[in-house]
Formats: C-alpha cells, structure tokens, sequence
C-alpha cells in the first residue's frame, strides 16, 4: 500500500473511531497543584509565553504531528496552521515520507503561507533512515515546508503491526546522531504514544537531538489505529492486546527530565486541557504536544479548533494565576503527588 493511501486510513479512524488506549492514563491525575488563595499577583501579570528554537510562542503549546498526504489532510493542516498562527502556538506536520514519494503531494503538508510565524516541525519517522534516507532527504523535506525544525519519530509497535511497517530499529541510534550532526535546524526526537525511556532520552541528547518529546501513554493508541486496519481477525487480536501498553506521560517526562536536567524536552501524550498543560510544565516539560483533540476539533471546522485553543490557553493562563506562577518556569515545584 502506499504512504498516501496509509495516510487516509490514519486519518479516518483517528476521526471516526474510538482509539485511545484502554485501561491506561497519562499519569497528571496523580499529580495536584498546591492552590494559592493569596496568589500575590494579579491575572494580568501572568505571562505563559516562551521561545523555542528562536520562535516567540505566545504559550508553550505545540498543535502536535498528525497528518498529512491526502486532500482531506490538506483541509486540516490548513485550519490548524491559521489557529497556530492566530493563537500563537507551534505546529508539527505529520510524516512527509509521502512527500518524497510524491512530490506532487506538497501542497497537502505546505502551510508556511498561511502561518508565517509559526514555529513549524517537518516530521519523518526515523526508521526511514534505515530505508535509504538520508540527510539530503532530510534537507528536501525542511526547505520544501519552510520548517524550522525536523522530527524524527520512533514507532516500533506500530510498524511492528502495519501490514507494510517496517522494523528495522538496527543501528538507529547512530543513523539519528548522523543526521543530527549534519543538519543546520534542530532535530527532535519523539515516540508516537508509547514513551521514551530515560536512558534512551539521555542517548539521543547524547546523539545530538535538540530536543525530545517523551509522547507517552494515556492518549491515542496507534495499536488501536492500526487494528481497525487490519482485515485478519488474528492480527486484529494481536494489536488489541497492546492497547494498555506503554508508560504514562507524566512518569516518562518526570524520568526524561531526572536524565537530561538541562536539556529541551517536550510533552505530549493524552494531554487535553490547559490544566493539564500547567502541570507537564511544572514536571519539567518546555513544550507541550495536543494532537488528537485537535485533530477532532478542525474536523468540525476551523471556528471548534480555534475555539478549543482558546479554551487551552484561557484554562493555562489560570492555572498559572492560581499558583502564583507569572511565567512558565514559576510552575516548577508547584505540584503535589496525590497517588
């Protein structure tokens, strides 16, 4: 099957379909802020903005890799990059392997025009780098999207169960450092729901990434997603037998920031509120992904993913000023364990 044809799938099930992960949270329920009745600063004073890359963010929210490839995925980009450049949040496109296969299919992942401003991530799965790519592909898909960034992402379990995945994960690790090593914009590292685990965080800063997106458990399942792409009712078992696995997001970004305490590290996984946005933040994240609630919100139109935006950025803004916290990095130390 090819990459564009793969694409439609995800983006229809993700649509259409229940496929978060069953019987596993993101983890920030265990976690409550210490609430100020004195919070000693006014709601004006509280500023969630932040820069990433040399990119002003108006807060450290990231409308996280979803699609791209088809005709409909096109309609989406386009809503979610004019609400990121509205509302002032970064954007990652989905995988444009698709866009090297085709060339053609350029103007389903192209939104610099309609978000000038916008911190923006090209996006490639990474064990493509063992598939014959390399850093002029790299390159292509960066300067093809105007992107600043590109992300790498690691997929084992999904590609162990696509029909067509592919699992060669042998040597990546070095193929990812030599990437990093040639490339003149940041290279991100992230998983796509299951977690990256603390020394595998340390070994890609070590490997040079720029930054690396835990993406842990708790939110869309692509075991679940590719279920309902599989015709053999057998296989079909298998990858619902994986629909409670990985580690939740909170653990893996409380892990990933003890091994890289200085290091750029992003959060997604299952996060769908400003709350929840605050509190990745005081566990140590410096970005914050949101991928399927936008997806679903652009779905119904441009005004609902605008909307859910103002909603993160109004439920973020207080959170803030309910702990006292003018600026992002104030939210460190402000949580409390209540599992």
């Amino acid at each position: 099957m090819r990459t564009a044809s793969r694409k439609a799938d995800h983006l229809r099930i993700n649509i259409e379909r229940d496929v978060l992960g069953k019987g596993i949270e993101n983890g920030f329920a265990g976690w409550r802020f210490a609430h100020r009745a004195l919070p000693q600063i006014d709601l004006a004073d509280v500023d969630p903005s932040t820069e990433i890359f040399g990119r002003r963010l108006r807060a450290p929210i990231l409308i996280s890799c979803m699609t791209g490839g088809t005709v409909e995925a096109r309609q989406v980009n386009e809503r979610l990059a004019r609400v990121s450049e509205r509302h002032g949040f970064a954007m990652g496109l989905g995988s444009a392997r698709a866009l090297i296969e085709a060339p053609e299919l350029l103007e389903t992942f192209d939104v610099r025009a309609a978000a000038p401003n916008v911190l923006l991530f090209a996006n490639m799965g990474a064990v493509q780098l063992n598939k014959g790519y390399g850093i002029e592909e790299c390159r292509r898909l960066v300067d093809a999207l105007g992107a600043d960034a590109l992300v790498l992402h690691l997929n084992p379990l999904q590609e162990a169960l696509q029909p067509e995945g592919d699992t060669c994960f042998r040597g990546l690790l070095g193929k990812i450092a030599e990437i990093a090593g040639a490339a003149a914009f940041p290279v991100i590292v992230k998983e796509v729901g299951w977690g990256i685990a603390a020394p595998e965080v340390r070994a890609l800063f070590d490997a040079g990434a720029a930054a690396v997106d835990v993406a842990g458990a708790g939110g869309t399942s692509w075991s679940e997603v590719e279920r309902h792409r599989i015709a053999e009712p057998w296989k079909a078992r298998v990858a619902a037998s994986f629909s409670d696995w990985g580690t939740p997001t909170a653990q893996c970004l409380i892990e990933a920031r003890t091994a890289a305490p200085k290091e750029r590290i992003f959060a997604s996984g299952g996060i769908t509120t400003g709350v929840e946005v605050a509190k990745a933040l005081a566990l140590g994240a410096d970005l914050v992904g949101i991928a399927g609630p936008f997806l679903r919100a652009a779905d119904a139109g441009e005004e609902s993913a605008g909307e859910f935006a103002r909603e993160l950025f109004d439920e973020l803004r207080i959170a803030m000023f309910c702990v006292g916290a003018r600026r992002p990095d104030d939210l460190r130390g402000r949580l409390r364990s209540v599992s």
